[in-house]
């Protein structure tokens, strides 16, 4: 039974009062599932209105055997079969421009099968919406796209798009303006945009809607007490002066997982 009176309850209550869509957390949360939001978004920033969002998830993560994994905030796909990744970001650093890089090679190499021809890779967006104007120069968008430098910089056309939405240039009237605003508002009232003030709402003011992000911020932290007690297990199993018992112990995880930290150490 909740405690609504509780110290921790309290405190993850005035975290989801402030969170706003730039927020990852909250940002998969609102958008998972949600075309109608997902349609909206990518037709501003895109700038179509012949745009049909197929399906939305949050969270997906790519898996890379020889490499990095990644997971993505959101992954949406339209009624051509385009992927579409969206990210947020507040902190400079995780829009780096490797990043996107990587993000659209990752679209690539998990859109064809085994066989199939080259013309089975769809179109691509790697989409950053950033707090502020990491590429510095004073633009709401930019659109990164491929060109052929010895053909008086014609486009390539190979169907890979990056796009940086700088959130900080929102206060002029214009569609992207207005969604950049909505992505900086912690009240649904003061948002322009139903299809996201309503997810907004729903999250913030419902009570099946706030418990979900309730469990939603709970399993964050409880994985950022995870990492935090794996990266203290790995130092000390380094260190090699303790038991894995010990290590344990000391660490908070159970004994099954230090031994399974141990042994891919030492592989």
């Amino acid at each position: 039974m909740t405690d609504y009176n509780d110290q921790h309850y309290q405190e993850i209550m005035q975290r989801i009062r402030g969170l706003r869509l730039i927020d990852d957390v909250f940002m998969t949360v609102c958008f998972d599932g949600n075309i109608e939001g997902a349609q909206l978004l990518l037709s501003i920033i895109l700038d179509r209105d012949d745009l049909t969002v197929t399906e939305v998830k949050a969270q997906k993560i790519m898996k890379n055997l020889k490499g990095r994994d990644v997971w993505l905030d959101i992954l949406a796909t339209d009624k051509e079969g385009a992927l579409y990744n969206v990210e947020v970001q507040r902190a400079d650093a995780g829009a780096d421009r490797k990043r996107a890089r990587y993000h659209s090679s990752m679209l690539d190499s998990n859109m064809l099968a085994q066989g199939e021809s080259w013309q089975g890779i769809r179109e691509s967006y790697v989409i950053f919406i950033t707090e502020n104007d990491v590429l510095g120069l004073n633009k709401p968008i930019y659109h990164i796209e491929r060109h052929i430098v010895e053909g008086d910089y014609l486009p390539f056309n190979d169907g890979e798009h990056i796009i940086y939405v700088n959130g900080a240039m929102k206060g002029s009237d214009t569609a992207l303006a207005k969604l950049m605003s909505d992505f900086f508002c912690t009240e649904a009232k003061d948002m322009n945009y139903a299809a996201l003030s309503e997810k907004v709402r729903y999250f913030k003011e419902s009570e099946k809607g706030v418990e979900r992000m309730f469990d939603s911020l709970e399993d964050l932290r409880n994985q950022a007490i995870l990492e935090a007690n794996t990266q203290t297990a790995l130092k000390m199993i380094a260190g090699g002066k303790l038991s894995l018992e010990d290590i344990a112990s000391y660490s908070g995880l159970p004994l099954d997982k230090v031994k399974e930290l141990a042994e891919a150490k030492t592989a």
